[in-house]
């Protein structure tokens, strides 16, 4: 099972999406230039298509996966169509290979939003040999246990908060969710740990706004490392770095080496 305590005593650094300020995310190219920036695992996101296999997408949304190309829902089409408009756009199984022939000492961090097939996710990883330098992340514990039995020595993590209303792609709402997450700061030492037991996790993927160093140590005392996301400015790679986190989630994985960590 993959460990995901600190290295040496420094964090793991970990690629969102690849690298996605670097290259377009969530495509093998993005992938390279993380592993070029030395990562230690890469995190990505799996959709089903229902005509057609698992590919690497963060929603439905077909603007994102297409970077502007095009509108409308990636589900709503073939690989075949899908390529037309983001000729990027891998399969599981291609992402996958690229783990096994070009990545061989990286690890993967598959942040769940399938409720489907999920036991052809579990099953395409044991498939690559790859069960045992994976983590899967996610809030709905049928789809993570789901992945387990099929990949059992696969880790699982717990991602908190859910980003139910995909705030993420919404730069304009930023400053009310922060609001949102001071409250919530409060609430996340009793929380989160009672929600990773439920779905199974031993370990937590936070959302680095509410990284405490009381909070970092209450996990490590349940014996759960803790990764934040998705830090992009040097000031927050600083503090959620001195609050004890085990490892990074960005977007620019030249961060690390831009800040001067070790």
């Amino acid at each position: 099972m993959i460990d995901l305590h600190r290295l040496d005593g420094r964090v793991l650094r970990i690629g969102h999406r690849g690298a996605a300020a670097l290259a377009p995310e969530n495509t093998l190219p993005s992938f390279r230039a993380a592993v070029a920036a030395g990562v230690d695992l890469i995190e990505f996101d799996v959709l089903d298509l229902p005509r057609g296999p698992l590919v690497l997408a963060h929603s439905d949304h077909l603007d994102e996966v297409s970077h502007g190309a095009a509108s409308g829902r990636v589900r709503d089409r073939t690989l075949e169509e899908l390529r037309e408009v983001a000729p990027g756009l891998p399969t599981l199984d291609e992402a996958l290979a690229f783990f096994v022939e070009e990545a061989p000492h990286v690890g993967l961090h598959i942040d769940l939003k399938l409720r489907a097939r999920l036991d052809e996710l579990g099953a395409a990883i044991e498939r690559h040999g790859l069960s045992s330098r994976t983590v899967v992340s996610g809030t709905h514990r049928p789809s993570l246990l789901a992945v387990s039995r099929a990949a059992p020595a696969a880790r699982v993590g717990l991602t908190y908060p859910e980003d139910k209303l995909e705030i993420s792609r919404r730069p304009y709402l930023w400053p009310i969710v922060s609001l949102g997450l001071a409250s919530l700061r409060a609430s996340v030492a009793i929380r989160v740990p009672r929600l990773a037991r439920q779905v199974g996790a031993t370990a937590v993927m936070l959302q680095h706004r509410l990284v405490t160093a009381s909070f970092v140590e209450r996990a490590h005392g349940l014996g759960m490392p803790v990764l934040a996301w998705t830090v992009d400015e040097p000031a927050d790679l600083a503090r959620v770095e001195a609050a004890g986190v085990d490892g990074v989630i960005t977007n620019d994985p030249t961060i690390f080496v831009a800040t001067l960590t070790s």
